[in-house]
């Protein structure tokens, strides 16, 4: 049965809790049941999805099943792979002062009721690999899509609740007075993927039932490129990371840092790099995607004039097309700077050389992620030894967070707390201590 439409937030509330207190959730059969059912949903209705993706974002089949759809497959077999291992007891030493019978240990209990609220650039994986981890975990979970990617809630909407147990997983459509009303709601975790804006609000709610809160934020992720490096393939990389999903990723490279030389000899390199993938004509590319909707498209183009245009500068608000575009000479100041770009503008900063690098990354907020070319080892070890930042990639971006063995999150204004295999099981458990001493 379908409860989605007809219950307030606070009925479905109570209705997860009744049957999390039955403990339904919390045996490993029932656990991997849904994620086979999970697995099973993205197999048969990832055509659905994939069609859902491309009306909201105009997004290729092949990024909608790579970035999202297989993605998300993969997060579930790793978990199946290795929950009940990971959820199996550990013992620790008891201290000799308890005597020789005295046993400690370790074991995982589930939080009870999630709330994971997704966001609209992946609106598909960015909802479905937090539940794999909370479902694994043993909990119930309200599930709760971007009413920014209209085509993608409405598919998981309809597709959720014919694979789940609706009795421990359901699924709220709708904008903000929607999410306001769950926040309003004593939930025993919160998952929030977006912006920091949100993030704060979603966080003083939290604070309201003490409720604990994994905040998946983004901001500006910067790029060193340091001299000496093969730009070729620097600017190959740079391209598919910065452009992917036309920009719009929350570990995209925001930003390049590089001294004066090597910015004028990247500048024709991400030129070739980005015909080399889009073609001359990248509007008519069947790789490229689109700009989610008329605010962030008008939001982009008025940042268009921060710079000098090296490659792309064109538009179409009719489509949301913009071209992906490199941007030099750009000042600090300049507005492109400001905020998290979340779009296919690249701007090149230059800079005298690490030094200086290395203090304008600091003197910003933490990154979620922090990229850098090199071949000198001195360089990644201080970049590594004297920045901060969520995730490292060196002469790799965005990639990262596909190695299910990282934790995944940011830190500082880029994040709290972290998920993707094992550390799902962390975020979305309690890790409970045990000590056992015999009455005899």
């Amino acid at each position: 049965m379908n409860h989605i439409h007809s219950e307030s937030p606070s009925e479905i509330l109570a209705r997860l809790r009744a049957t999390f207190r039955t403990g339904r959730t919390k045996p490993l059969e029932w656990r991997t049941a849904q994620l086979r059912a999970l697995r099973t949903m993205l197999t048969e209705g990832g055509a659905d999805l994939a069609a859902a993706l491309h009306a909201d974002l105009g997004k290729p089949s092949g990024d909608a099943y790579r970035t999202e759809i297989d993605f998300t497959i993969r997060e579930i077999d790793h978990t199946l792979d290795h929950l009940e291992a990971w959820l199996a007891p550990e013992a620790v030493a008891a201290p000799r002062h308890l005597g020789p019978d005295a046993s400690a240990w370790t074991q995982y209990d589930p939080l009870g009721v999630v709330l994971v609220i997704a966001p609209w650039n992946y609106p598909a994986g960015l909802l479905l690999a937090p539940m794999v981890g909370a479902l694994a975990s043993g909990n119930a979970v309200v599930a709760k899509p971007s009413e920014l990617a209209p085509a993608t809630a409405a598919a998981l909407a309809r597709l959720l609740p014919a694979y789940l147990d609706t009795h421990a997983v359901a699924v709220v459509e709708g904008g903000i007075p929607e999410t306001t009303a769950l926040l309003a709601e004593h939930f025993d975790h919160i998952f929030y993927t977006g912006n920091g804006t949100v993030g704060r609000i979603v966080m003083r709610a939290a604070a309201e039932h003490l409720t604990s809160v994994t905040l998946e934020l983004g901001g500006k992720s910067p790029v060193f490129v340091d001299r000496g490096t093969d730009l070729d393939v620097v600017a190959e990389r740079l391209a598919r990371g910065k452009f992917l999903n036309a920009g719009q990723t929350c570990v995209a490279p925001d930003y390049v840092l590089t001294d004066p030389l090597t910015a004028a000899a990247l500048e024709p390199a991400l030129r070739r790099a980005i015909e080399g993938l889009y073609g001359t004509e990248p509007a008519t590319s069947g790789e490229y995607g689109r700009i989610v909707n008329e605010r962030h498209f008008d939001r982009l183009t008025g940042l268009l004039d921060s710079g000098r245009v090296v490659v792309g500068g064109g538009t179409d608000r009719t489509t949301r097309f913009i071209a992906p575009t490199v941007l030099a000479d750009v000042d600090p100041a300049a507005p492109v700077m400001q905020e998290e770009i979340f779009g296919p503008i690249l701007p090149i900063v230059t800079v005298s050389g690490l030094d200086e690098a290395i203090g304008f990354v600091n003197d910003r907020d933490k990154p979620l992620a922090l990229y850098v070319f090199t071949e000198s080892e001195d360089t990644r070890h201080r970049i590594a030894d004297e920045t901060s930042s969520g995730g490292l990639g060196y002469g790799l971006p965005v990639a990262h967070l596909t190695v299910l063995e990282l934790p995944f999150g940011g830190v500082g204004e880029s994040g709290i707390g972290s998920y993707h295999g094992r550390y799902s099981i962390e975020t979305f458990s309690h890790r409970k201590a045990v000590l056992a001493k015999p009455l005899a």
